[in-house]
């Protein structure tokens, strides 16, 4: 019996399009996590200029913004910037969603239950880490992006605008950003253990060496992103 689908093409038989297999779903997550790593990077190291002063802070901004004139319109590299990692970010969800779902049709009942208590705490972290921290993003970018939830908010005036949020004052602020970098320290820790498990390098006598080195990225990030916020809360930066 011909199908309404063959039908409709002509009797053709219809071909869904293939499926990604697990492999290349954790290499888009590897691949993924290593834009999003490179950008915190370099995004950490541009907010740790607050500590040379206004002055250096706010000429950094404005390069980010006029980089590649004349050749490009003034804030094209940076919108390229924020595609990319757009991209990132959906291929990461997306990825780590399907393969979320796959896990769980295929482990048996009885395997779960009894891996139960081990997985669960690794599971809850990434789970309930990558909520917080998609959370945190939307308000990042309300705050200090378009200046919307901002005291200050004024347009590439960043040191202003950084030392309005984290006032003392605000504390609340600050607490809410302490919470999203511990949520993304420990999303981040146990995202680049699993890219490692899943590229093979944790193979060896390199298992130690890795698991540190995990744990030493991502303790320095957190670091790096807490020393701003809290510096002004407790007037270190005015």
């Amino acid at each position: 019996m011909v199908s309404l689908a063959q039908r409709a093409n002509g009797g053709a038989p219809t071909r869904r399009a293939p499926r990604p297999s697990s492999v290349q779903l954790k290499y888009v997550m590897a691949v993924s996590g290593a834009v999003m790593f490179l950008y915190l990077v370099a995004h950490m190291i541009g907010n740790l200029k607050i500590f040379l002063g206004a002055e250096s802070l706010d000429l950094y901004a404005e390069w980010l913004r006029v980089v590649g004139e004349p050749a490009l319109p003034e804030q094209t590299v940076l919108w390229i910037v924020r595609i990319v990692l757009l991209a990132a970010v959906v291929g990461h969800i997306v990825a780590a969603t399907m393969l979320a779902r796959r896990a769980s049709r295929a482990r048996p009942v009885k395997y779960a239950h009894k891996s139960r208590v081990a997985g669960s705490y690794a599971t809850r972290t990434m789970r309930w880490g990558g909520v917080i921290v998609a959370l945190f993003i939307v308000y990042h970018i309300l705050d200090l992006t378009t200046g919307t939830l901002n005291p200050n908010g004024v347009y590439g005036d960043v040191y202003a605008n950084l030392v309005a949020d984290f006032a003392p004052q605000r504390w609340y602020v600050t607490a809410f950003y302490v919470l999203s970098i511990l949520a993304l320290t420990l999303h981040l820790r146990h995202g680049l253990w699993s890219a490692l498990q899943s590229l093979g390098r944790t193979r060896g006598g390199n298992l130690v060496a890795l698991k540190t080195t995990a744990n030493v990225v991502a303790i320095a990030l957190a670091v790096g992103f807490l020393a701003v916020p809290l510096s002004i809360t407790f007037g270190l930066v005015s």
